[in-house]
């Protein structure tokens, strides 16, 4: 059972498969872990222990007849809060809705049963997913592996928290103001925003809204390894409840060497504050790509004017998250019609490119700040500067449905996490996985945390 907490997802399902472990051990592994570790991170906040005990069970009589779910058979994971998961509540952290117990599973999530995965529990979000931290009335305060006296992110901070402290083997996020890709960064872990509406789920809005469909959000995996979030990716990629019997998916495979792809690298702008070890640390894997051969700009940009990004992608956003919003049907047409002609010009300019390297978020993992969102700063460069303005990398890529691979690229000066993130054009789900797991077999990949050991 050595280092089994921080192997991927891959390999755990591969010595269930290999009966060097049977699924019933590898869940009391990772719930002794949990018991051991979780109280002062507070990363998984419900628990269905007893259900996944008779999944697995099940998965034992299953493999013993020579019988396998899928890639993920036997594999313990958690799904983030705001997914429903029968017998559990889905509150998204709002104490309203305490009372909220799921009676079926989400889509997302049956697809990733199906596939033999055994959840066991859910993972902390933000008030409503709101935040770029994990904290609410209902479950309280999710802090960092990496310093207990940071947040994870948000606002899948749960999912990111957990994967890094090796209390599961895979996590389902959502992502809609980078709310996979942040945590990621923050924690040290892997992470993929989809493109959107490639992966169905139940549930893309809070229980008790209209709609379970919300403008800009994806579901995507969270992994301790490029690896898994491919073999997730092929297992989420599917049609909504609606469109289920008329469409499946058919994602571009990966088919170039490393030295083959060609990438920009857009380390920082003027228009938003980025600490400089993150440009910096943009720029190293620039260097290390054009030491492999990979052809690699720093001055390519796509035909877009970045203050019109911002405004159509800060526009919508509100429309999608604010229930209040006064934003007129027409409005978001108009919007919408904009938002077209930027997906238009990003397909002409990955018509020269494959891939590009940005940051994630203004700095590395901040310290836990709960006063009212509109009195929080952060520290960028020695200058302080508004709370909401790291939200302009995920809006770039967010607004226009492109996928984005969350990566880390080692720590900073002061042992903190940096990840970046790699994104590319339209249904490129595999490519930028596939270049992201290409990548770390130069630059390294997961590092657990310390202090977390067996």
């Amino acid at each position: 059972m050595a280092e089994l907490a921080f192997q991927s997802a891959v390999k755990i399902a591969a010595r269930i498969r290999d009966r060097q472990l049977s699924a019933c051990e590898c869940l009391d592994y990772f719930r002794r872990r949990v018991e051991r570790f979780n109280k002062p991170i507070n990363a998984i906040v419900a628990f269905d222990w007893e259900r996944a005990l008779r999944r697995a069970r099940l998965a034992d009589e299953a493999a013993a007849q020579g019988e396998w779910w899928g890639p993920l058979h036997g594999l313990p994971m958690t799904v983030k809060e705001s997914y429903d998961y029968a017998g559990l509540a889905t509150t998204w952290g709002d104490p309203a809705l305490a009372d909220n117990i799921a009676t079926e599973d989400d889509l997302a999530v049956q697809r990733l049963e199906a596939a033999g995965a055994i959840v066991f529990g859910k993972t902390n979000v933000p008030l409503r997913l709101l935040d770029f931290q994990s904290y609410n009335d209902m479950h309280g305060v999710t802090r960092n592996p990496w310093d207990l006296a940071r947040s994870p992110g948000g606002s899948s901070g749960g999912a990111a928290a957990a994967l890094a402290a090796g209390l599961t083997g895979l996590e389902l996020g959502n992502d809609i103001g980078g709310s996979i890709r942040n945590p990621a960064h923050h924690c040290g872990v892997y992470g993929h925003k989809s493109t959107f509406d490639l992966v169905g789920a139940t549930r893309n809005s809070a229980p008790g809204d209209a709609t379970s469909h919300t403008d800009l959000a994806v579901a995507g995996p969270l992994a301790r390894s490029a690896e898994d979030l491919a073999v997730a990716m092929q297992i989420l990629a599917g049609p909504g409840p609606f469109e289920t019997p008329v469409w499946r998916p058919q994602l571009p495979t990966p088919v170039k060497s490393l030295r083959e792809y060609r990438v920009v690298v857009w380390p920082d702008d003027e228009r938003v504050a980025v600490a400089a070890e993150i440009s910096a640390r943009c720029q190293r894997v620039a260097d290390t790509l054009a030491g492999i051969g990979a052809h690699v700009s720093d001055s390519a940009r796509p035909d877009v004017d970045l203050q019109e990004v911002k405004a159509i992608y800060r526009q919508l956003l509100d429309a999608a998250t604010n229930p209040s919003s006064a934003l007129k049907h027409t409005e978001w047409l108009a919007l919408s019609r904009r938002r077209a002609q930027l997906r238009l010009r990003w397909r002409e300019f990955f018509k020269d490119w494959d891939i590009v390297i940005a940051p994630i978020a203004a700095t590395t993992a901040i310290e836990h700040d709960h006063r009212p969102l509109t009195e929080r700063e952060l520290t960028v460069n020695g200058k302080p500067v508004k709370y909401f303005q790291q939200i302009f990398w995920a809006g770039l890529v967010t607004v226009a449905h492109l996928p984005s691979t969350a990566f880390p690229t080692g720590p900073s000066a002061t042992g903190l996490p940096i990840g970046l993130q790699a994104f590319g054009k339209a249904y490129d789900d595999l490519i930028t996985i596939d270049f992201v797991r290409r990548l770390g077999e130069h630059i390294g990949g997961f590092t657990p945390p310390p202090g977390y050991g067996d």
